[in-house]
């Protein structure tokens, strides 16, 4: 059988050579160890052998290592290679200061211009020479007892350690056994055991014989032997399968008795495997992994017991469960070897290739712990790749060759060792060059730079020759010839996002599109370089946290590893689990902190960062801890006593409100006690939310109160609550009468219906059932309360006749009903009003009103406790000064909201003195009243009591969200929405988030702070004939909302083609023909003359704004000016710096590639001289520059989210870009008449703005405050993680904090990831950027009449 194996294996060897040899590929090479070297154990002066031996079928060179070196045998008399490969020592050389032969050995064989594998290593050890550390002693032991002779040697000598006695050698049982050690014990003697003993080492040259020991064996005297130990089990440590001793050898009489356990438990020892010898030694043979544990040897001598504990350990050599494969594969590819081991403990992996060791690199990659992943490989990558694995019980190897193939040659198959990239892109068959290829892909562009990665996108080749084209973006660091690729993943798709990266360095790319034919042309290269990343602390290591009360936790941590500067501070983030808020606290000069005033029995998450002077580090992960419980802080709510009969009262209850229990919930404590004074209570306990409190005494006065209890105790209990039992029981044993009266009044869409009980009252009502129909009352059935004397009836038709029947019913059955009908009014009647339904019926217990109204409670407060509870509490003056209830009154609150005006009444029922009214809606103004009601007496309603609950954070994203294009100018958009429905508090905020793809992670989408009173935003410098996908987030003061949902927006292809005649200063508008006569000539004339009565306007109102700030500064005349309306009208404004630095800023970078060919950032010859000359810029607020914009505030974290800055010139300062230092002027003087506008194509002359800016210089020099900006993209999405600062060389800033003036982001979101410069890779907030607040009206009144501000010229 084994031989028609080989033959077929043969044969099917052959075979594939013989197809790749047809094909044009070259076959793989059969080459492999059939031996390797083993571990031995060598004799000092004997010969020793390690075996090794390679097959290939091609000529196979083998060569030996010892410690990692070559060893030069042609040099070596004592070391020679046998023909097979093996390596013969003839004489082994081993001493106290020379070991030249003892070591770890390796076998390399090698094919010429093929490549080199390596054997796994064996170690050669040398045995010592033979000596005893210990020699036997004579010692005397009774019949029956056991007995140790002691014969100590080295651990490699003990293999060769055996026992004589009287000249003749001991035979070795399960009565005499030896020990791992060499010691010998002896079981159960008796007198043909006594004799004199020997211990000698025999087989590593010269025998050596210890001195005799003599063993006496002397009769039971009966005199009790105290317990001794005599050996012991200790730690050890074997390989799978092979056989341990663990000895245990006590003495003592009488003789002990001695039992094993195995993890706590009683070995069996009537399994094979197990057997306990030489009288308490335990003996495993054919070790499992399952065998390892802690075993125990307890000895009982009766009055003594001993126990002595040992760990065994398990060692599993190394076992592959995957291999490498062989591979086809092409230059610029990506590759991976798998290797995929287990063992125990877990083996350790290395890779070689050709023999050297695989050091990890840019294009050499652990991936996955274990395999192996090559980049962008090229023609010297290819040879014999190994995979080498070890532990401490041993090691193996597997190897597998790597051919490189030709472009022009397909591979035969698609390999699972490529990429996924790359294996997209393997044809399964020869490609048909017969046919033309597509031509270069069109516009390569970056539209997307980061830290550590690029996104590319491009056109349609001119010439594609077919559908379904592939594209494959090649790139390599600058400098370099190893490309690497990356393949789109489904045909037509013209975009790719290059992972990965290294942070500041140049990649160049180039892309090539394939179709059925082959691959076609590469595009230009395109060099692109990542953004910079600043060296931030890494994460704090060895975070432990733990929990010191109910209130208090304390945390501790370790100086990061990688400081990369000296820390400046550590922040403790902690949030409560489940929520989004997130707090932190600074700690300085400390590694440990405890944290006070958290909520008991809560369980919160903490994580560091530390700080250094470039700003936040790196996160530690999450550590989660809960705080200790204790005893609830808060009562039950809302406890009602409900009167069932003359001895049992019903007692309802809520639980405390959330966050109140402090613990886990026992259950409740419910007391009770007759009468109103103290008196002895009776105490029950239960799980249940009401209680029967039966066996009471007719007509008498009972309180209740209810705690809650924890493992910790019982928290604080309720009021005492009272209640009277029935003089008589009411009578159940007919069925009620008739209701006394059944009112209604009918609406457009409603009936509301009333009615008063039944006459015989001492009959029991246990509930109503309600009727009605359209012409029948059976059509729809109610259940409502006994207590319950009206009801609306909803959703009902105008102008109908409905019936409507009521009946009574207890447990005997129901009453008879009594009917009646309504008409509903039309529809073209007003709206149905608000009922209220106590003053529509006055007193609904009677149809007459009665004489003796009781009082409405007063004092009527509603305290807010969260943003949908508030709690309502009032006193009652009909009551005892002490407030104690002793009849069965109730009290009704009523609550709603004015929004919207029609909104409904709810009510609820308590027997208390106050009432918690749940599920409000957040930030909503309420209004509550109170009446009381006892017997058959109601009360009016009290004075309202209003309360607004608190805000939370948005439950509903902004809606109506819409983009257009800016007419003009395709590369701007305009977005807008309206706010949230449910803003839940008032909205200070939004974030725009924008993508060109829309599955992108959240902390990869580019963000757009918006002020909160805005509702549109514009977005520049979009890249045309791009996808781009939008949403918008709301916030408050308590967080952020949630993502509205991604809307999708193409912008056009092209710039308009009035682009050009626009520039020139004329509008040709697309679609109107020039007319003869109305050509460009004569509309230039009248643009001309147009253009001169404007700038003569100008001029003069430039003159009147001046003289009239000169006279006076807003006095009198102040009132009747309106302030410029800056944040609906800005973009018709633009900044003029002032400041004439002639210094160009050396800070700020362009960016590195444009994004499409008519982005290359050129400017016009007429604007770089006048910024070269230090002229001023005019520069709308609203509009970003093709340069990348700086802020003049330095940004270490957008992370960091607690800053406030003075917002130098009021709120003008929104989005301002500068191209050299340079400083702002806000508005200090408007003239109240509307001024003219030029258009963009009616530029004033340079002339006409020196004259302007001469006569403003007149009045008030230029501030020194430099600008505030934000950090804007460039790119349509890229990066906000490197910010560029703007300095002054004669006006250095300096700043507080980080970030300007108020924190638009205070609290992360869930599920979303912060990078604070691309570094903190957490799942956290989206980054966290702040922008002013709009100004009310008032404010930009008061910025105005504000005489040290600098004027701010604009652009008209």
């Amino acid at each position: 059988m084994k031989l028609i194996s080989s033959d077929f294996y043969l044969f099917s060897t052959l075979s594939k050579k013989c197809a790749h040899a047809r094909a044009g590929i070259q076959g793989f090479t059969s080459f492999r160890f059939s031996v390797e070297p083993v571990d031995t154990l060598a004799v000092r002066g004997l010969p020793a052998v390690l075996n090794c031996s390679a097959v290939s079928d091609a000529l196979v060179r083998v060569e030996w290592k010892k410690d990692g070196t070559f060893l030069n045998l042609a040099a070596d008399d004592r070391r020679r290679q046998l023909p097979d490969g093996s390596l013969f020592i003839s004489t082994v050389i081993h001493s106290k200061h020379n070991k030249p032969d003892e070591g770890v050995y390796q076998c390399v064989a090698t094919i010429h211009n093929l490549g080199t594998i390596s054997s796994r290593t064996a170690r050669l050890t040398v045995a010592g020479l033979p000596r005893f550390l210990s020699q036997p002693e004579g010692v005397s032991v009774r019949v029956g007892g056991t007995e140790m002779l002691n014969c100590e040697v080295t651990e490699e000598l003990a293999p060769f350690t055996r026992w004589e006695k009287s000249g003749g050698a001991v035979d070795v049982d399960a009565r005499v056994t030896q020990l791992p050690g060499g010691a010998l014990v002896i079981s159960n003697a008796s007198q043909s055991d006594a004799g004199l003993y020997r211990c000698i080492i025999d087989g590593v040259g010269a025998a050596k014989t210890s001195e005799e020991a003599e063993l006496q064996v002397s009769s039971d005297s009966g005199v009790e032997e105290k317990l001794e130990i005599l050996q012991g089990p200790v730690a050890v440590a074997k390989v799978v399968r092979e056989n341990v001793l663990l000895p245990c050898v006590m003495k003592g009489h009488p003789v002990p008795v001695i039992r094993w356990t195995f993890n706590w438990r009683p070995v069996d020892e009537g399994s094979e495997r197990f057997a306990v010898i030489g009288g308490g030694s335990l003996q495993i043979v054919n070790l499992t992994e399952e065998d390892a544990g802690i075993y125990s040897c307890q000895a009982d001598g009766g009055n003594t017991t001993n126990e002595i504990q040992a760990e065994l350990t398990v060692l599993v050599p190394p076992r592959f469960l995957t291999t490498p494969s062989n591979t086809y594969a092409q230059e610029s590819m990506d590759i991976i070897f798998e290797c995929d081991v287990m063992g125990s403990p877990p083996p350790t992996v290395r890779w070689m290739k050709d023999g050297d060791t695989v050091i990890p690199s840019d294009y050499f990659r652990i991936v996955e712990q274990h395999n192996l992943q090559v980049l962008g490989l090229v023609k010297s990558d290819e040879g014999f790749y190994q995979c080498l694995t070890e532990n401490d019980a041993g090691n193996i190897q597997a190897s597998a060759q790597l051919i490189i193939l030709d472009l022009d040659v397909a591979l035969p198959s698609a390999l699972p060792s490529l990429t996924d990239a790359t294996a997209d892109h393997v044809a399964s068959g020869p490609v048909d060059g017969s046919g033309p290829v597509p031509s270069a892909p069109r516009d390569v562009v970056a539209s997307l730079v980061s830290t550590r990665f690029i996104k590319l996108t491009w056109r349609l080749p001119a010439e594609a020759h077919g559908e379904n084209i592939t594209y494959s973006v090649f790139y390599s660091l600058n400098g370099t010839n190893r490309e690497r690729v990356e393949n789109t993943s489904v045909p037509g798709e013209m975009q790719v996002t290059i992972q990965n990266l290294v942070p500041d360095t140049k990649y160049t790319f180039r892309v090539v599109s394939s179709n059925a034919n082959g691959p076609g042309e590469s595009s230009a290269p395109l060099t692109v370089a990542t953004q910079p990343e600043v060296q931030l602390p890494g994460p704090a290591p060895n975070v432990q946290v733990m929990s010191v009360g109910s209130t208090s936790i304390t945390l501790s941590w370790e100086q990061p590893l990688t400081g990369n500067g000296e820390i400046h501070t550590y922040k403790l983030f902690c949030s409560e689990t489940g929520r989004d808020s997130e707090q932190d606290t600074d700690v300085t000069q400390a590694l440990s902190y405890t944290m006070t005033g958290l909520m008991t029995f809560t369980e919160y998450t903490f994580r560091v960062v530390a700080y250094n002077k470039h700003g936040p580090g790196v996160s530690t992960e999450d550590v989660t801890v809960r705080t200790l419980s204790d005893v609830p802080s808060a009562s039950p709510q809302n406890v009602t006593l409900e009167v069932l009969n003359s001895t049992s009262i019903m007692v309802r209850w809520q639980p405390p409100p959330s966050g109140s229990l402090n613990g886990e919930l026992m259950g409740y404590k419910l007391r009770y006690r007759k009468g109103l004074r103290r008196a002895d209570s009776v105490e029950i306990t239960t799980t249940q939310l009401s209680q029967i409190i039966d066996g009471l005494e007719q007509g008498k006065v009972y309180t209740f109160r209810v705690s809650a209890t924890t493992v910790n105790g019982s928290g604080p209990a309720t009021e005492w609550t009272a209640a009277e039992t029935f003089e008589n029981d009411l009578d159940e044993s007919q069925v009620p009468g008739m209701p006394s009266s059944l009112h209604i009044r009918p609406l457009v869409n409603r009936m509301v219906v009333s009615w008063t009980p039944p006459e015989d009252r001492e009959v029991l009502v246990r509930g109503y059932k309600m009727g009605y129909g359209l012409g029948s009352p059976h059509a729809h059935t109610v259940a409502l309360d006994y207590k319950q004397r009206f009801y609306s009836i909803d959703n009902l038709d105008a102008a109908s006749h409905y019936v409507i029947t009521l009946k009574a019913f207890n447990n005997m059955g129901e009453g008879i009903p009594i009917y009646n009908s309504a008409t509903t009014r039309p529809q073209s009647d007003p709206a149905d009003p608000d009922i209220d339904f106590y003053e529509l019926f006055n007193n609904p217990y009677t149809p007459a009103p009665d004489p003796s109204p009781m009082l409405p409670p007063v004092g009527v407060q509603a305290s807010v406790l969260s943003h949908d509870t508030v709690k309502v509490s009032w006193a009652d003056n009909s009551l005892a000064k002490n407030q104690k209830i002793t009849d069965s009154r109730y009290y009704t609150i009523r609550w709603k909201t004015n929004i919207p005006a029609n909104t409904k009444y709810k009510m609820a029922n308590t027997t208390s003195l106050f009432h918690t009214v749940p599920g409000l809606k957040a930030n909503t103004l309420y209004e509550f009243s109170v009446m009381v009601t006892r017997s058959r007496r109601s009360s009016t309603w009290s004075m309202t009591a209003h309360a607004t609950t608190l805000e939370t954070i948005p439950s509903s994203a902004p809606k109506d969200v819409t983009v257009i294009s800016k007419e003009g100018n395709p590369r701007i958009i305009n977005i807008n929405w309206q706010p949230p429905t449910e803003a839940n508090g008032k909205i200070t905020g939004y974030i725009i988030y924008y993508s060109t793809d829309v599955n992108a992670e959240v902390h990869d989408w580019v963000v757009e702070p918006v002020v909160g009173n805005r509702l549109t935003h514009q977005i520049q410098a979009l890249t045309l004939d791009t996808s781009y996908y939008f949403k918008i987030q709301a916030r408050n003061s308590k967080g952020m909302g949630p993502l509205s949902e991604a809307l999708l927006f193409r912008t056009p292809k092209a710039e308009p083609s009035d682009k050009m005649s626009s520039d020139q200063g004329l509008q040709v508008k697309p679609g109107h023909p020039v007319l003869p006569g109305h050509g460009i000539g004569s509309n230039i004339v009248l643009w001309t003359l147009l253009q001169t009565v404007i700038k003569c306007v100008v001029c003069l109102l430039c003159m009147k704004v001046l003289s009239s700030s000169g006279s006076h500064k807003y006095k009198s005349s102040s009132k009747d000016l309106k302030p410029p309306d800056l944040w609906i009208h800005h973009e018709r404004l633009e900044l003029k710096p002032m400041d004439k630095s002639p210094e160009p800023n050396t800070v700020m970078t362009d960016t590195p590639i444009p994004r499409t060919a008519q982005d290359t950032p050129t400017e016009p010859t007429h604007q770089r001289r006048d910024v070269e000359a230090g002229r001023k810029i005019m520069m709308p607020f609203d509009w970003a520059p093709p340069q990348p914009v700086i802020s003049a505030h330095p940004i270490p974290s957008l992370d960091h989210l607690h800053h406030h800055h003075p917002a130098p010139c009021g709120y003008l300062h929104h989005q301002i870009s500068l191209r050299a230092p340079a400083t702002a002027e806000c508005v200090r003087n408007q003239v109240s008449v509307p001024e003219p506008l030029l258009t963009p194509s009616q530029p004033a002359s340079a002339a006409e703005l020196q004259k302007t800016e001469a006569l403003i210089k007149e009045e008030d020099p230029p501030s020194t405050n430099p600008p505030t900006a934000h950090v804007r993209p460039t790119h349509p999405l890229k990066s906000f993680g490197v910010p560029m600062v703007t300095v002054s060389a004669h006006n250095p800033p300096t700043y507080d904090t980080a970030l300007p003036s108020m924190p638009l982001l205070t609290q992360p979101v869930a599920g979303v990831k912060v990078a604070s410069i691309g570094t903190l890779n957490r799942a956290r907030a989206p980054v966290a950027v702040t922008v002013p607040s709009a100004p009310d009206q008032s404010e930009t009144s008061k910025m105005l009449l504000q005489a040290d501000m600098t004027p701010v010229a604009l652009k008209v």
